[in-house]
């Protein structure tokens, strides 16, 4: 009974505090396509993420009925850094869904608005720049004023009245409400006696602290060199800041009597688990905390994670088999927009345990129907009418000039009919991720790996049949000195059963340094004599090293070799089982430069056809 009159004390408290409208509510993941493409056609900075933002306590007056209720006291408020474009997960400020789907516009065109604006001096203030930034935005996209007027009336309306604030700050709450109603007219807020509360979080703008952090920021900041967020399995955003590592070596020692611990330890079973036993509580812990503190370990201590990434490493008897000392190839460095020449060493290989093999059975159904639907594609022969020499007489054509002859005009001397095969002039190279990650299940029955050798099968099968020259390549990276390049196919090689067992004999393993594979598949691709030359890339994820390729650094050098291989002429495709690959991929390939499958099991069919379609 105690347990539930509480329960309805609760739910009746904070129904009566307000401040939030769950029914009302929008999720970011909802919008999350729309959102970033809304933004990047504004201009904002393309290689920005969108992800959902921590939680913080903003130390702001509540009303009283908050207080009792205790809501309130923390919120995501969207902010941005040189990686991120914040926004919170989910916005029910207002009772209105279009109202609260709206705010996430407005943000997103306000981060658009910050790029253009000058850096240093007065502007750095965040209360400067939010103003200038909506005042730019409102300017440039007029469009935009009747949804900042909706949603300004119904931000002012969830504020603390000033009439009812103390006099220091009703002072502030006034010079805030006049930079939200006119952005621009206010140059200098109020300051605040020391032990007042903050100001309320104004929604409609970019949190101050994120601002800050953006402009602290250095261009070799990595997650552990200060403050920052982490994400834990199920996408949530934490915040998190650098720490000393303790230096005690033995905690807090308990006396106790020995008599007494063995008393209990021979008649209780304790289940008692070792140091290598998975938490099953961790991640409700970590969600739990509102801070996470990163400690780094001292100077000649062993990491774990270090072992593990070597232990990951075969044998040079058990590795795949090099065929040269190494490719030095280059890397784009955005932070410095900068090209290193001879950055990244690519090491062409073949699987060292790969032997002639037939088709796998389960695929020789697929395989025979798919041979006589690409048949249709192979180069057939044809009558070119017309023309000045030839096996046959066009009869058209010598009808044609007999009666120009007898009108007295000069008659046409293509009178012949020619047999010609007409061959399809292109070429195409399959480019597959085999990182560690394709190891994953994507069924009870099969991984990503496996679907990814079925899809090689199959392509190789469809192709064999048109007669297109193509190639079959794969890779993987363990930091820029080794990107294995693994040279399943080459152009020249017919498509036999020692190709087949190369492909069968791949096994997933290390890291996705894309940019430095796509500059080396360019490569051997712009080496075709082909009109039509196309890159098929196969994808299972975002680019990723153990350096600092895992970050915007990877997306950017994607994206500046896949800029690349545009130039050489090449046409850059990538087929993607990623369902978040949405947020990165547009930026990387362009809008139609890649397709998501939502079924990973579908790529070993979906594969030749996308390539029928791209070759028609």
């Amino acid at each position: 009974m105690e347990e539930w009159v509480g329960q309805l004390w609760h739910k009746w408290i904070t129904r009566a505090a307000g401040g939030s409208h769950p029914a009302a509510a929008v999720s970011l993941k909802s919008i999350e396509r729309s959102l970033g493409i809304y933004f990047r056609a504004l201009g904002g900075d393309p290689g920005l993420r969108l992800a959902g933002a921590s939680e913080d306590r903003h130390g702001a007056r509540r009303r009283l009925l908050a207080r009792i209720a205790g809501s309130g006291e923390r919120m995501a408020l969207a902010r941005r850094d040189r990686e991120t474009l914040r926004l919170p997960p989910t916005i029910d400020a207002f009772p209105e869904p279009e109202l609260n789907r709206d705010l996430y516009f407005w943000l997103a065109a306000l981060a658009a608005a910050f790029d253009a604006l000058p850096t240093g001096g007065e502007g750095d203030d965040a209360f400067i720049r939010n103003q200038a930034a909506s005042r730019l935005a409102l300017a440039e996209w007029p469009g935009l004023q009747a949804r900042y007027d909706r949603l300004l009336a119904a931000t002012l309306a969830r504020r603390i009245p000033p009439e009812r604030l103390p006099p220091a700050e009703r002072e502030r709450e006034c010079a805030i409400r006049r930079a939200l109603m006119a952005p621009g007219s206010e140059t200098v807020v109020p300051a605040l006696p020391a032990g007042t509360p903050e100001p309320e979080p104004v929604l409609l703008w970019l949190h101050a602290a994120g601002l800050r952090a953006a402009e602290r920021r250095s261009s070799q900041a990595t997650p552990a060199s200060g403050g920052g967020e982490i994400r834990d399995a199920r996408e949530k955003t934490h915040r998190a800041s650098q720490v000393e590592a303790p230096r005690e070596k033995n905690g807090l020692m308990m006396f106790f009597r020995a008599e007494s611990l063995l008393s209990v330890a021979e008649f209780i079973k304790v289940n008692r688990a070792t140091d290598d036993d998975d938490d099953p509580d961790a991640a409700t812990a970590a969600a739990d905390l509102e801070q996470l503190a990163l400690a780094g370990l001292d100077e000649g201590e062993r990491v774990a994670s270090r072992v593990r990434f070597d232990l990951d490493l075969p044998s040079a008897a058990e590795d795949d088999t090099p065929l040269g000392a190494g490719i030095p190839l280059p890397e784009w460095d955005y932070r410095k927009g900068l090209l290193h020449e001879d950055h990244v060493r690519v090491q062409d290989m073949l699987p060292r345990q790969a032997t002639s093999a037939g088709l796998p059975p389960h695929l020789v159904r697929t395989a025979k129907r798919l041979r006589q639907q690409f048949a249709s594609l192979q180069p057939g022969r044809r009558w070119l009418k017309a023309q000045p020499d030839g096996s046959e007489i066009d009869l058209d054509a010598v009808v044609r000039a007999t009666t120009d002859q007898a009108c007295g005009r000069h008659p046409g001397e293509q009178l012949h009919l020619s047999l010609e095969r007409r061959e399809r002039d292109l070429a195409c190279l399959v480019l597959a991720d085999l990182s560690l990650s394709t190891d994953a299940w994507v069924s009870s029955e099969a991984r990503v790996i496996d679907v990814i050798r079925d899809a090689l099968l199959l392509f190789g099968e469809a192709l064999g049949t048109t007669g297109d020259a193509f190639a079959l390549c794969g890779f993987s990276s363990i930091k820029r000195q080794q990107v294995r390049f693994q040279r399943l196919k080459d152009f020249g090689e017919p498509f036999d059963n020692r190709i087949r067992g190369r492909i069968q004999a791949i096994r997933p393993g290390y890291y996705t340094r894309m940019g430095a594979a796509i500059r080396r598949a360019s490569q051997l691709l712009g080496e075709q004599a082909a009109a039509r030359r196309i890159l098929l890339i196969l994808s299972d994820g975002k680019p990723n090293d153990l350096d600092i390729y895992d970050s915007r650094y990877g997306i950017e050098d994607t994206r500046a070799a896949v800029v690349a291989a545009r130039r050489q002429g090449l046409l850059p495709f990538c087929l993607t089982i990623d369902r978040e690959g949405g947020s990165y991929l547009s930026h990387l390939f362009g809008p139609g430069g890649y397709a998501v499958l939502r079924k990973p099991e579908e790529l070993p069919l979906r594969l030749p056809m996308f390539y029928a379609q791209l070759t028609r």
